[in-house]
């Protein structure tokens, strides 16, 4: 049972290392992402610049080319915004007939 307790601490813990907060991220750690290039950080970069971003729907309105697609797999990697993971809205999902 102990092992069973370590491994799950160990997850837990491990799951925190990997975020990425937005608002402090790196040039080089924004390029590390997959689907994002020089170009796209130099944008996030910018508008971070300008001011903090509060939350997912301030970074996806502030930084063009940054949709619910992208949101998703970013946040997938581990990108944070004020420590929270990205979830899609209803105005997000496509309409199912």
């Amino acid at each position: 049972m102990w092992k069973i307790w370590m491994a799950v601490a160990m997850s837990v813990c491990g799951w925190q290392a990997l975020a990425l907060e937005i608002n402090q991220a790196s040039e080089a750690e924004l390029d590390g992402l997959r689907g994002i290039g020089p170009p796209f950080t130099r944008r996030l970069l910018a508008a971070r610049e300008e001011r903090l971003f509060t939350d997912w729907h301030d970074l996806r309105s502030r930084v063009k080319g940054m949709g619910p697609k992208l949101s998703q797999s970013l946040s997938d990697q581990g990108l944070r915004v004020n420590g929270h993971s990205y979830e899609a809205v209803a105005e997000d999902k496509p309409l199912t007939r």
